[in-house]
């Protein structure tokens, strides 16, 4: 093999690497003196196959498994001895034509190109200083949460009578069959559904006519579908609802006490206090640490400054100017970035990216010189919590997840990255400070090139 080093270029170097077709061909002789005893060819005995045969069969395919290997083999070789520390995959390119590679008639010849992992050495972590706001909820939060869950969990009684009208909060019980231009459509039937009028549930104008509605009466109900309509055969247009209000119900109240926490599968009203009082607490404990991180971020950025590898860039910041011209093309750009060009967007966002780049590569130093790893039992257990998103799919998406090394690797990066922060976290200075609710939940504009 030999190696020419073709270009040194800040951070990115280029080599040229060549591999005599006589090593490809001994190669090639070895991968078919291998798989000769395994093959079972019709005319000939198990383990007897002639070699010249078995290349007719399968050289070509065997090449390619031969190339594919010695492509993997002589970059990490090339990086090796030349004690690169590559920021990411590097690019091959295939110099001539790998046809006649394969056919054993010319020599391989490629480039890498690599950006390398720039020299700096991280900040002290003891020497950092940081604040982590913090709060504490009240016996108040407690109730009003207590009283808010058992709103959430009224029940419904049927009313009957030649007085009773339904009005914004009762539950209508309704078939109904909807038509546009006197033509039923598919998924406009249903039976015993249960509506809460002002509920906002149907598109907009349905409940309002159903507001006045005794039981057992029929309504027509007249509305246009909108023009984001999730169903493109319906966006805009208009459709006549065939009602029966088979029933309307009024909202009775669940008191907060020992038999409404039993219906909520809770021992009594003092355990649910507690559960709410936890989940409280781990609400603000989330916004605390998600401020702390930030401010973390912060400090780690300020104070470093080296050279980016330019392929990690231009890499992050294709991913995030993708979503960007998708955003604007949905009209869905934040306010403040509508109004301004395509250059200034660009010129914003490629800071961006070299924020996170920074950031992503100072944690992942950090991590290496603490020797920071995720185990393969927290990887599985992150992919098992991915998985049970999908319900009765999860098997299968744990199953994928488990068979594909990139998915792997974009679960593995957060928990990295998390284990990391604690680490740093844990070293540095950090004081508490006891803020309000209203402070700690605060959202606040995050600062240019925020990533984390």
């Amino acid at each position: 093999m030999q190696v020419v080093e073709k270009s040194v270029e800040g951070l990115s170097r280029v080599y040229g690497v060549t591999v005599p077709a006589k090593d490809l061909a001994e190669k090639l002789e070895a991968r078919i003196a291998e798989i000769t005893p395994t093959l079972r060819i019709k005319g000939f005995r198990p383990g007897k196959v002639p070699t010249a045969h078995v290349r007719r069969l399968y050289g070509k395919g065997l090449m390619s498994e031969v190339l594919e290997q010695t492509l993997s083999e002589t970059t990490q070789k090339v990086l090796n001895d030349n004690n690169v520390r590559p920021a990411s995959e590097p690019d091959l390119k295939p110099e001539g034509d790998l046809a006649e590679v394969i056919e054993g008639k010319a020599d391989l010849a490629y480039e890498i190109a690599v950006d390398v992992m720039p020299e700096f050495e991280p900040v002290d972590l003891e020497k950092l200083s940081l604040t982590r706001p913090v709060y504490e909820p009240t016996d108040k939060e407690v109730d009003e949460a207590v009283d808010e869950l058992a709103k959430q969990n009224r029940t419904y009684e049927t009313k009957t009578g030649k007085t009773v009208k339904a009005k914004e909060g009762d539950m209508v019980v309704i078939d109904f069959i909807g038509r546009i231009d006197g033509e039923a459509f598919e998924g406009g039937t249903a039976n015993d559904v249960e509506l809460v009028l002002g509920s906002g549930q149907f598109i907009p104008g349905f409940e309002d006519q159903l507001v006045g509605a005794k039981p057992e009466s029929d309504v027509t109900v007249k509305v246009s579908f909108p023009e984001d309509y999730q169903a493109e055969n319906l966006k805009g247009k208009a459709a006549e609802f065939e009602t029966k209000v088979k029933e309307v119900k009024v909202p009775v109240e669940s008191k907060p006490d020992d038999a409404f926490a039993e219906r909520l599968g809770v021992e009594n009203l003092e355990k649910l206090r507690e559960l709410i009082k936890t989940n409280l607490e781990q609400q603000y404990a989330g916004a605390s640490r998600f401020k702390l991180k930030r401010a973390l971020l912060d400090q780690l950025d300020e104070k470093h400054d080296f050279p980016l590898p330019p392929k990690m860039v231009e890499a992050e910041f294709a991913s995030i100017w993708s979503q960007v011209q998708q955003d604007k093309e949905a009209g869905q750009l934040p306010e403040d970035d509508a109004k301004k060009t395509d250059e200034q967007l660009e010129t914003e966002y490629r800071k961006i990216a070299e924020r996170r780049v920074r950031l992503g590569l100072v944690l992942a130093e950090i991590g290496r010189i603490n020797s920071v790893q995720v185990t393969d039992q927290e990887l599985m257990n992150a992919m098992r919590q991915e998985a049970m998103r999908y319900g009765a799919s999860a098997q299968q998406i744990f199953d994928l997840l488990r068979n594909n090394p990139n998915a792997q690797a974009q679960i593995r990066a957060p928990l990295f990255e998390d284990k990391v922060v604690d680490l740093i976290v844990e070293k540095a200075k950090v004081k508490d400070k006891k803020v309000s609710k209203d402070e700690l939940m605060k959202e606040e504009d995050l600062p240019a090139g925020y990533g984390g």
